[in-house]
C-alpha cells in the first residue's frame, strides 16, 4: 500500500478521535482495514465517557470489527502509538500491520511490536500531534490516568 492509502486511512482513525474528543473524552481513534483497504471496523478512546478503563481506541474498534477468523493480513490504524495494553491487543491477535499517527506525544510499544515483526508505519501526522497535544496540556491528570502514569 502507500504512503496516499495509509493516509486515507488514517483520516478514519482521526475523525474517531475527533468524535471522542466532542462527547468529553480522549482524542484518540483506531480502525481497522482489510488488505484492499476495506474498513471492517472503527473505534474511539470511550474511557471517560463509559467509564470503562479497558475502552481504549483500539479495543474500541477491535470489538467493533468483531470476531474475524484472522488478523494477520489486517491493518490496525491508530491516531497514537498504542500504549502497552493495545500493543498486547496487537501482537495477541497477530496483527501484520500497524499504522501509527505519531509517536511524539507518546512511544507506547511500537520497537516491541517491530522486534516481534510486526510492520510499523509511522505517519508523524502534524494533525495527529497537535489534537491530542492540545488535550494533554487540558487535561494532564486525565492523560495520566489513561497511560497508567501517578
Amino acid at each position: 500500500m502507500s504512503a496516499s492509502e495509509y493516509s486515507a486511512m488514517l483520516s478514519v482513525a482521526i475523525a474517531e478521535a475527533r468524535k471522542g474528543l466532542a462527547e468529553g473524552g480522549i482524542p484518540i481513534g483506531a480502525a481497522i482495514f482489510d488488505a484492499s483497504g476495506k474498513l471492517i471496523g472503527a473505534g474511539h478512546n470511550r474511557r471517560v465517557q463509559n467509564g470503562d478503563p479497558s475502552l481504549h481506541g483500539e479495543t474500541d474498534a477491535f470489538r467493533n470489527a468483531g470476531r474475524q477468523r484472522s488478523y494477520r493480513k489486517l491493518i490496525m490504524v491508530t491516531t497514537l502509538a498504542p500504549c502497552w495494553y493495545c500493543s498486547g491487543l496487537v501482537r495477541q491477535f497477530n496483527f501484520g500491520t500497524l499504522i501509527v499517527g505519531e509517536s511524539r506525544n507518546f512511544q507506547g510499544g511500537i520497537e516491541w511490536l517491530r522486534s516481534l515483526g510486526v510492520n510499523v508505519v509511522n505517519l508523524d501526522s502534524e494533525e495527529c500531534f497537535l489534537l491530542l497535544r492540545d488535550y494533554i496540556r487540558a487535561n494532564p491528570a486525565v492523560w495520566n490516568e489513561d497511560i497508567g502514569q501517578e
